[in-house]
């Protein structure tokens, strides 16, 4: 009986440590526990602007290479839910889309700017789609917090459309930020961390070269 007891021992060890990764990892993937909901106040001489386009992994890193823009964060916004999951968002019945928080200085980079770097990195004419991301989780949505915002928003996409013909009539919504809720962990800096995954090879980078040569284009043609 001693030698089972003996036995017993490291495997109840074994099990202890195995629930205590399990805990630790739900806690590393939820950062903000039960409450993944950020707040809206940006730091002092900062600001927020949120953008869902589609797959927010290329987002992230498209708005990251912005100057003047100092993070972005992977998230979900638009929806009805309250502290949704990846798996909820994908279950396409939250109302939310996958989208991106970009803090950013203001003197280095207006929001208006940020508006056409909005629809320069995406299709902004595909309802629910985003090349071959289908869902409403994956449809255009450039967010405003104030009316300010919401006129320039409207503003730069009436714009757009005559200084960038497009075959199809521009879907994305102008929809007030009510709450953002941030990603899971991983999704963070996924493109940074990841370079090699098939997805990102296939179609993230392929995305954001395609947005670095229309953003230059566009600036030149401000200047």
């Amino acid at each position: 009986m001693v030698h089972k007891k003996r036995l017993r021992l490291p495997l109840l060890l074994v099990f202890l440590v195995l629930i205590s990764c399990l805990s630790v990892c739900k806690q590393t993937l939820r950062p903000n526990g039960s409450d993944t909901k950020l707040s809206p106040t940006p730091p002092t001489s900062k600001a927020y602007a949120y953008f869902a386009e589609g797959c927010f992994w290329c987002s992230e890193h498209i708005f990251e290479s912005i100057e003047g823009v100092e993070e972005v964060i992977s998230g979900y916004a638009g929806g009805h839910t309250v502290n949704p999951s990846y798996e909820d968002v994908n279950t396409e019945t939250t109302g939310h889309a996958e989208t991106v928080r970009v803090l950013y200085d203001p003197k280095k980079v207006s929001f208006e700017e940020l508006c056409y770097i909005f629809f320069l990195s995406h299709d902004p004419t595909t309802p629910d789609r985003q090349g071959p991301d289908i869902g409403n989780s994956y449809r255009s949505i450039l967010f405003f917090s104030t009316e300010n915002e919401k006129k320039t928003a409207e503003s730069v996409k009436q714009k757009f459309a005559k200084e960038f013909p497009l075959p199809s009539p521009i879907v994305s919504e102008i929809k007030k930020i009510d709450a953002f809720y941030i990603a899971e962990e991983y999704h963070q800096d996924f493109i940074e961390k990841n370079p090699n995954q098939s997805y990102v090879r296939a179609v993230s980078m392929p995305r954001y070269e395609r947005f670095k040569k229309d953003y230059s284009a566009w600036k030149e043609k401000r200047k």
